[in-house]
């Protein structure tokens, strides 16, 4: 049966008394089957290996900054008095913020049963892990010593020569983010595991029937392993939910509890988790709208799916507006000479150039959804996504580079330049992310299929039953 739209692949169109399909045109639990796993079984494109060979040389970079970074130290950086947290903590904070969109969508809104989130939460949930494996990168090469970075795993031993400060929120990190990253990973697999049960059954070489063999833990299919992979879903659900507030109020301490002017702030939780949650869906819309054209997948991620997320993020888009007028009012309201000064400075001094392209992109430029054409254009969506990840990063760099270089003392004052090293540590972990990315398009099901033909039957069901 058809799920046919007046528009073709548009979806969008509301129609009073209908559910507008989330799986368009002579879709079959078959063609779900090989429109995921030919991606995967089929030859690369000369695309794919292009960008692939330009992401593994970017990451090649990160990985021969880090080198020298080790053998000449941390002065290699732009990090000087007083600004001794650079772009390294800029670059952790943002990635740690990307991979906020993915829990979200894998758990809270499994939890509400929004079914639109079936074909977007599997690549949301891989980017969830590729992020926080390059948020990971940054504190472990921070500490100067990197040598001694085991010093903060918070493990018993009377040969430590130094404790761990379980009251410094850069250790409640470790906690955060480490518990952050087992959760995503666990719930990520566990979602995949009949998918993997599928290219096993479909591989024709060995070597590939034996590793998808091992993934897949055995699976059958039968109603026993059904009732318990949803029972540990929905388990699993419930664990990582929690997570899309906890991580990054977490995060948000390692300023919020300072006494740092522009830092010490009790808005700040709040604020990272709904920045993090924009910046997430974000990427997914970056990552989703050339994805779904160049693998052909139009009709699993819909424009009503993308619609969805620019939704999102010009909900949580007005969230961030919202809290960063807050900040100023709570500096003037506060009569904190200090406070008034720092976020004066923010907007007026030496970095003004940063703070009004973090207000262009993440304040102005999302507002452009208000306009159901540009939630429907893909092309549109796409500029508007990458706009919005300049400026989470600038936020990032805002936040902690201008409350720093201007602090109490004018004597100490300094303006923060970035090396040749800090760009391309910057540029290398993107190079890092998509070569991830680029792999696990290559290697895995991007959209699960067991949710979407879950998702199919309900509507062939609905439409069946509208057509008697």
């Amino acid at each position: 049966m058809s799920l046919a739209v007046p528009n073709g692949l548009d979806n969008s169109v509301e129609r009073p008394g209908t559910r507008a399909p989330l799986v368009l045109g002579e879709s079959s639990y078959h063609s779900i089957t090989e429109a995921v796993c030919k991606i995967a079984e089929n030859p690369p494109s000369k695309l794919w290996v292009i960008s692939f060979l330009v992401a593994v040389h970017l990451a090649t970079m990160l990985g021969l900054c880090i080198a020298y970074l080790f053998y000449t130290g941390v002065g290699v950086w732009g990090n000087r008095n007083p600004v001794f947290w650079g772009w390294p903590i800029v670059n952790f904070v943002f990635w740690v913020g990307i991979g906020h969109a993915g829990t979200l969508i894998s758990a809270i809104l499994y939890l509400f049963r929004q079914e639109w989130r079936t074909s977007i939460n599997r690549t949301a949930e891989a980017m969830t892990i590729f992020a926080v494996v390059c948020a990971g990168t940054f504190p472990g090469i921070h500490v100067g010593r990197a040598w001694l970075a085991f010093w903060l795993a918070p493990y018993p031993s009377l040969n430590l020569w130094m404790w761990p400060q379980f009251r410094s929120p850069l250790l409640w990190d470790v906690f955060a983010v480490s518990t952050y990253a087992t959760v995503s990973l666990l719930f990520w697999y566990m979602g995949m595991v009949p998918d993997l049960a599928t290219f096993r059954d479909r591989s024709k070489h060995p070597v590939r029937r034996a590793v998808y063999g091992v993934l897949s833990l055995g699976w059958s299919g039968s109603s026993r392993h059904w009732m318990r992979y949803e029972k540990a879903y929905a388990l699993l659900a419930a664990f990582a939910a929690p997570l899309v507030l906890s991580v990054h109020t977490i995060v948000s301490f390692d300023f919020a509890v300072s006494q740092v002017p522009g830092w010490h702030t009790t808005i700040f939780p709040p604020y990272f988790v709904a920045g993090a949650i924009f910046s997430g869906f974000a990427m997914v819309i970056t990552l989703m709208v050339p994805a779904r054209s160049i693998f052909n997948i139009e009709k699993l991620i819909t424009i009503r799916h993308l619609e969805n997320m620019c939704k999102i993020i010009l909900t949580t888009g007005m969230i961030v507006g919202l809290a960063y007028g807050t900040e100023f009012f709570i500096a003037w309201y506060g009569q904190v000479t200090e406070e008034k000064f720092a976020f004066i400075n923010r907007a007026m001094g030496p970095y003004w150039w940063a703070y009004w392209t973090m207000i262009t992109c993440n304040v102005i430029s999302p507002n452009i959804f208000w306009w159901k054409k540009a939630r429907t254009t893909p092309w549109i969506m796409f500029v508007v996504s990458i706009f919005v990840n300049i400026g989470m990063w600038f936020e990032r760099f805002v936040i902690t580079v201008t409350s720093l270089s201007r602090d109490y003392l004018p004597s100490a004052w300094a303006y923060f330049e970035p090396t040749w090293v800090d760009w391309a540590m910057l540029i290398g972990s993107f190079g890092l992310f998509f070569t991830l990315f680029l792999l696990f398009c290559r290697l895995m099901p991007i959209i699960n299929m067991a949710e979407t033909k879950a998702t199919l039957a309900k509507e062939l069901h609905m439409a069946h039953k509208d057509a008697h």
